[in-house]
């Protein structure tokens, strides 16, 4: 992503976007080790904010994040 791009990002997208990339990676890792990661990477350095947003764009936008980034959003919110 460019400077640019990242300008004309909402919130939201920025979000997902970082959400993915942190899920992709970790991908290599296989999915299970990759989905604890990113989830304790989620918790540990995004704000409360944050995950409540991220969890919210799950529930509106799911086609949007990875599988992996999907499932990390779902079990810090089960």
């Amino acid at each position: 992503m460019s400077h640019d791009d990242s300008e004309i990002m909402s919130t939201g997208d920025r979000l997902i976007y970082m959400a993915n990339q942190i899920a992709k990676n970790l991908a290599a890792r296989g999915d299970e080790e990759a989905i604890g990661i990113t989830a304790d990477h989620i918790k540990a350095y995004w704000d409360p904010l944050m995950r409540s947003r991220v969890a919210d764009l799950l529930a509106q936008r799911s086609d949007e994040f990875s599988p992996i980034a999907a499932e990390a959003v779902r079990r810090i919110h089960s």
